[in-house]
């Protein structure tokens, strides 16, 4: 999204910026490295996004938005010990490039740099940010163990599963907002509404995540399609399936998920998907959360004209394909 080109150059010049030690080295190079990984940005361009939409120029909210970005990349070094992860942007994960005691250590002391970064704040605005971010973190841990919960639960609801989405993603959109609006010194109606936000931006993104898994054009997707499928995610399109299906279709999913022809396992489930209009009722269920958000911003108290790139960065993540 070219709009948002200049913020992301301000992010990528803020973080080569970022000054670590030499030694240990096996605990910051790999702080280096998962930075120097790339990634869209979303979250910290957010912060800077939000203070700009109340009159503060972006440079003013850098700090806090590279919080944002070091505590996000924190957490991926963290998941990624967790779920066995290789892989992370098609290079080697930090875990599987040095050790896990070396991934949890620099993930721990990426987390304090996050809050190192955070306190860069007028002294004033420091309460509520600190509250903000203590919130969000703890419910992103929140939203981590549930997701690991529900791996051997046979019980989870679409609706649990939009609640632990809500937590492991979408409140890290708010807060990266809202963060910025406690920098530009918004009042309090229109930081909650603006979190509110990037709340729903958040779980409608990533239902629209779980749905390109299985539906996107392989030759755009840079992943194997299927891959939920694959591994018996329950998935917001799964659970959706399991509410509308038979007794006797459920019984077909259960047996799916112990196919060990994969082409055959994805396209069958697709296929059984596709007959209970599973797609649709998920992108109803996105459009809902997209119209909440839009909601949301409307009620904030500033030019429509300022919400502008907002609007165009949720449609960007609404609409894309990859």
């Amino acid at each position: 999204m070219k709009a948002l080109l200049n913020y992301t150059q301000l992010i990528e010049e803020g973080l080569r910026n970022l000054e670590f030690p030499d030694t240990p080295t096996q605990l910051y190079e790999p702080q280096r490295y998962i930075l120097e990984l790339g990634g869209k940005r979303i979250r910290p361009i957010l912060t800077l996004l939000a203070a700009e939409l109340f009159n503060t120029a972006a440079q003013t909210a850098l700090p806090q938005a590279l919080a944002i970005e070091t505590f996000h990349n924190f957490t991926l070094i963290h998941d990624d010990i967790m779920d066995g992860a290789p892989l992370r942007r098609n290079q080697p994960t930090v875990h599987q490039k040095w050790n896990e005691n070396i991934g949890i250590l620099s993930g721990d002391a990426l987390m304090i740099r996050a809050y190192q970064l955070l306190g860069q704040i007028q002294p004033s605005l420091l309460p509520d940010a600190f509250d903000l971010f203590n919130t969000t973190a703890l419910e992103v841990c929140e939203g981590q163990q549930m997701d690991m919960d529900f791996e051997t639960r046979m019980d989870v609801s679409a609706a649990e599963y939009v609640e632990m989405i809500r937590l492991k993603t979408s409140v890290l959109l708010g807060c990266a907002l809202e963060l910025g609006a406690i920098v530009a010194g918004a009042t309090k109606n229109d930081r909650d509404e603006l979190y509110e936000f990037g709340q729903h931006i958040g779980i409608a993104f990533q239902i629209q995540d779980d749905i390109l898994d299985l539906y996107a054009d392989p030759e755009k997707f840079g992943k194997q399609v299927g891959g939920d499928v694959i591994a018996n995610k329950k998935t917001i399109l799964f659970l959706t399936a399991l509410n509308v299906a038979t007794a006797e279709q459920r019984e077909i999913l259960k047996q799916l998920s112990t196919e060990h022809d994969l082409v055959l396992k994805v396209s069958r489930t697709r296929a059984l998907f596709d007959h209970l209009n599973v797609r649709k009722l998920c992108e109803d269920r996105m459009k809902e959360h997209y119209s909440m958000a839009l909601t949301a911003l409307d009620k904030i108290q500033v030019d429509p004209s300022k919400k502008k790139v907002l609007i165009q960065l949720a449609d960007y993540l609404m609409e894309r394909d990859v």
